[in-house]
């Protein structure tokens, strides 16, 4: 008696799944001498630790590096009182004052009615940048020049702001108080990875 064959079981292939490519977007390129709220920026909107240490040695210079290091190195410690900057200029000194803070977001939204956010080089205001007056820095942390007497200091402050885009400005309110953080996604190790010839601590 012959005992019938089974039929052999046909295997079903599987749907062939293609990998997804992910693109990367291009880092933007920024104006030569970039102000350092824009390479700040810049940072900020990438989203890996790889991409935000990319942009910071793509822009490297000596200013940010002041910066960072003021804002993130403990050892360094601001002479300036610490919390919003009074602000008065030569014009408004006899009539009104107020604090920096209420004359930025003035300066801010005239930029945004003007749609004018000025970059880089194309800055037609003349003002000065923080590439510039990072030099003068280290008048307003302890040890940098202790004989200034707290007036001069503070006016010597108040002159640079005025003098600054209102978001270079900004900038330097922020590492005054080491708050950069609070509105740039940058961290320390993002720093330290960047630029490994920086030196941390002992400053003070």
């Amino acid at each position: 008696m012959t005992t019938a064959k089974k039929p052999a079981a046909t295997k079903t292939k599987k749907p062939t799944t293609r990998a997804k490519t992910v693109k990367v977007a291009p880092i933007v390129e920024l104006p030569k001498n970039p102000f350092a709220f824009e390479v700040f920026d810049l940072v900020s909107k990438q989203r890996t630790k790889a991409k935000k240490v990319e942009v910071l040695k793509k822009y490297e210079h000596i200013s940010l590096k002041v910066c960072l290091i003021w804002n993130f190195d403990d050892t360094v410690q601001s002479v300036l009182p610490e919390g919003d900057v009074p602000f008065a200029s030569y014009e408004e000194q006899t009539t009104q004052s107020g604090s920096f803070s209420k004359k930025l977001d003035l300066e801010t939204r005239r930029m945004y009615e003007q749609g004018n956010f000025s970059l880089g080089v194309s800055d037609t205001q003349g003002r000065t940048t923080i590439r510039r007056e990072s030099k003068n820095f280290y008048m307003f942390v302890k040890g940098g020049n202790d004989a200034l007497n707290n007036i001069r200091r503070e006016s010597m402050f108040i002159n640079i702001l005025q003098g600054l885009h209102p978001l270079e400005a900004e900038v330097l309110c922020l590492i005054k108080d080491k708050n950069l953080q609070e509105k740039y996604k940058i961290t320390r190790d993002v720093v330290e990875e960047a630029y490994p010839d920086i030196q941390w601590g002992g400053r003070s």
